[in-house]
């Protein structure tokens, strides 16, 4: 079999949604009710199935263990107050104690670290690197770790609550004040009890959080006092307590086997930290490597220079997609988006779903799945960039269920415990499928291991064939990709109608690309069609591309 291209293509599962095959469904329903996804049904057949569509990653969202109203008390874990958990799972991002796997995810509570280390020997062995989440702005508010190594002292141990901030604090604090919920629950039964109160998550630093403030967790001191008198100050030197702390929870987790960390709000903790940790832990683990979720254009530059190999490409690359595929933008601008991260391309992480944003089939984003292909189509082969698709997506899953505390919202719940129907069919009861979701598998799958088998995906060069046709209008997107002698011609069409387009490939792309012009034997890739086409500096070549499709045509382009 010939080698395979360099590119990454990352698959998130939720896993405490992916693999339940409970249909109950009940709206808020527990996890007697509604039952939950385990670890170990990603079995070998399960992982060569994401294999086989073209995957190198996979992340495994929800790893570590955080906030429930679940309760573990039996196994010695305790229990979390309901009225600082959203929704009766909780929240992934509302961490209870870094050292420790959700117990949710296993079939043995008291052996869920070894059916983790399972896990990922499995991953490994299907062909496949391990990514989990990392959280280090913030914390559940009832954080406390059973299974913190010897020696390790926990979060806030030995904190001065009567100081706001002081480096050698894990946490804020709001002097002498108690927390105050009644901004999220106007009753009287409020029974939770904290004092002081610490900072909210999202930089609330008020003892009163609102109901759409992180009210359930607590912000985590990096050394960066954003209430003195003078405004936001850094106090990086001594190394603030915390800087340590997080980064032994990082070495702990590389010694699993883990290849990846995703960091949530990456851009929340200073580039400073990012720099000191990230080269402790690629000192002792060269090939790990670090995902950040940074939202600022003007940073991105910043944290990649701490030491990140990859950011999401969300406010740009994803919000283009988006508004191109709804039909608020012209498609022209994706190349707008490129050319601004154009220096740093090889770090941007593209993507059209995660479990933040609204699924491309449900009624608050494009209402159809298949308007989501050319934009999976274009951001899976304009660059050599890393590539993530959210599970569902393959199967147009429109995230228009009312599961609880998410609400229907476009989006799949991340606070409760659901079963969702086309990931149960897609992967357990595949004689279910709808005759759609089955060609927008295949489809889907088509795009992806063109990328993982072409090596003009994964290391050619790239062509943007915009600029020299305007005439496309609003709703086509057109490059090249080569790489050695072989190229792609790729053509995306973001219309309800069939495109019949002459594509013009300008000389400056011959010599860029070194393209030797002839006539050539060429296949679209999508279609398994063959045939001739002529190659001709600034002589267009005539392509059909089907309404919401692409054209990706391969040619051998021989002196």
């Amino acid at each position: 079999m010939a080698s395979r291209s360099s590119k990454i293509i990352v698959y998130q599962v939720f896993t405490r949604l992916f693999g339940n095959r409970n249909t109950t469904r009940k709206e808020n329903g527990t996890l007697a009710e509604n039952g939950c996804g385990k670890m170990n049904h990603f079995d070998m057949p399960t992982l060569k199935r994401i294999s086989d569509m073209g995957v190198t990653h996979i992340w495994y969202t929800g790893i570590i263990r955080h906030a429930t109203q679940t309760d573990y008390t039996a196994y010695g874990i305790p229990r979390q107050h309901a009225e600082v958990v959203k929704g009766k799972a909780g929240s992934p991002y509302a961490i209870a104690d870094y050292y420790d796997v959700d117990p949710d995810l296993a079939d043995d509570v008291n052996h869920r670290m070894s059916e983790f280390e399972a896990l990922v020997e499995r991953t490994h062995k299907a062909g496949m690197k391990v990514i989990i989440d990392f959280v280090p702005n913030h914390v559940a508010r009832e954080y406390k770790s059973i299974c913190k190594p010897d020696g390790v002292k926990d979060l806030g141990e030995d904190d001065r609550p009567d100081m706001h901030f002081s480096t050698d604090n894990n946490f804020y604090y709001c002097w002498g004040q108690p927390l105050n919920l009644s901004n999220i629950k106007h009753d009287d039964t409020l029974s939770y009890q904290e004092s002081p109160a610490k900072a909210t998550g999202n930089d609330r630093f008020s003892s009163a959080p609102s109901k759409n403030d992180w009210y359930e967790t607590v912000k985590l001191n990096y050394g960066i006092d954003y209430c003195d008198a003078g405004g936001r100050s850094e106090h990086f030197n001594p190394i603030p307590n915390t800087w340590g702390k997080m980064t032994d929870i990082l070495l702990f987790w590389a010694s699993k086997g883990v290849d990846g960390f995703r960091c949530d709000m990456a851009e929340m903790v200073p580039a400073a930290f990012w720099l000191w940790a990230i080269d402790k832990v690629k000192f002792c683990h060269p090939d790990i490597f670090f995902v950040g979720e940074v939202y600022n254009p003007s940073e991105y530059r910043h944290y990649i220079g701490a030491g990140f190999d990859y950011l999401y490409d969300k406010v740009g690359m994803y919000d283009c997609m988006r508004d191109v595929i709804c039909g608020n933008r012209p498609a022209s601008d994706i190349t707008i988006q490129w050319q601004s991260t154009d220096d740093i391309r090889s770090h941007m992480l593209y993507f059209l779903e995660n479990h933040d944003e609204q699924r491309i089939a449900s009624s608050f984003f494009a209402g159809d799945a298949t308007k989501g292909f050319p934009g999976h189509l274009v951001s899976l082969l304009l660059n050599r960039n890393p590539y993530m698709l959210y599970a569902g997506q393959e199967y147009g899953e429109r995230g228009m269920d009312s599961e609880g505390f998410s609400g229907k919202d476009g989006r799949t719940t991340i606070f409760d415990y659901w079963c969702v129907e086309s990931l149960r069919r897609g992967y357990f009861d595949r004689r279910r499928l709808t005759k759609g979701e089955r060609l927008l598998e295949s489809e889907y799958r088509k795009v992806m291991l063109i990328a993982r088998n072409e090596k003009a995906v994964g290391e050619g060069e790239m062509f943007d064939l915009m600029y020299a046709n305007s005439h496309m209008g609003d709703h086509s997107y057109a490059f090249l990709r080569k790489k050695d002698n072989e190229m792609l011609l790729v053509v995306a069409n973001f219309d309800d109608f069939t495109a019949c387009i002459d594509v013009n490939i300008p000389a400056h792309a011959f010599d860029y690309l070194h393209i030797p012009e002839g006539v050539y034997a060429a296949e679209d890739l999508l279609s398994g069609t063959t045939f001739q086409t002529a190659l001709r500096a600034d002589c267009p070549v005539h392509v059909q591309v089907p309404a919401w499709g692409g054209a990706v045509w391969k040619i051998v382009c021989t002196e």
